[in-house]
């Protein structure tokens, strides 16, 4: 790379040191034919945005969308450059959690797409018409809602159910005095046939065969900004994955 960058340089320090000619001594343009600006030999066309779907599951941690998780992905891919597009599916809510008692509220009824509009600030389209034509790649936050109204269980076991052998993380294996509380996700994980990798909570776990990242986040207990670390090295691979 060193060798590369000072070939160019010494190109462009040659380039620079023909001045034009005056335009009294220039060669007259031949006939028909526009001149060729300098400009355009440096110019390249700009790089095309990873078009990025986002799938929620409602609004709220025990019965949707973990909302922090949802919020930092939005962010690291507002970073990255992306250009996103949110769907959630249409759908009635397994359940309603009043989030203050961390129980179900029996008399309330919910809607996965009403709910979930609420973080996408209501730009959000229906589940059944994502088309993965249409997108380079798609990133589930966790939350139970991801269990209760997508699939089967938390985020990355959605990929263990649907793809045979792919490796995926939900953290460490043992709850280790209650910081990983949800540590036995990743017995039902190799249940499913998959392969679990043992990650800290900062960290994502890339399967290149199946083009599958996944990252802890808050099957963790720990500050904020560790989970916020977590998630941004995720896009960060799901964008190099997509290759632009």
């Amino acid at each position: 790379m060193a060798a590369a960058r000072a070939l160019m340089v010494s190109r462009l320090a040659a380039a620079s040191a023909f001045a034009p000619l005056p335009s009294r001594l220039r060669p007259p343009a031949p006939v028909g034919r526009t001149p060729f600006p300098r400009a355009a030999l440096h110019s390249s066309a700009p790089r095309p945005a990873a078009r990025v779907a986002l799938v929620l599951s409602g609004c709220g941690v025990y019965d949707g969308t973990e909302i922090h998780e949802a919020s930092a992905i939005l962010v690291h891919l507002s970073r990255g450059g992306a250009e996103v597009q949110i769907f959630a599916p249409d759908v009635p809510q397994m359940h309603v959690i009043d989030h203050t008692k961390g129980q179900p509220s029996e008399s309330e009824t919910r809607n996965v797409l009403t709910e979930s509009a609420r973080i996408a600030r209501g730009k959000i389209a229906d589940l059944a018409t994502l088309s993965a034509a249409n997108h380079d790649a798609a990133i589930f936050p966790g939350g139970f809602g991801a269990a209760k109204n997508l699939l089967c269980c938390i985020a990355p076991v959605l990929a263990a159910k649907v793809l045979r052998g792919v490796e995926v993380t939900v953290g460490h294996e043992q709850e280790e005095g209650g910081k990983w509380p949800y540590a036995g996700t990743a017995e039902a994980i190799k249940a499913l046939g998959a392969k679990h990798c043992v990650k800290g909570v900062a960290e994502a776990h890339v399967d290149l065969k199946n083009k599958v990242v996944t990252t802890p986040a808050f099957m963790c207990e720990t500050a904020l900004h560790h989970i916020h670390d977590g998630v941004g090295a995720m896009v960060k691979k799901v964008l190099e994955l997509t290759g632009k």
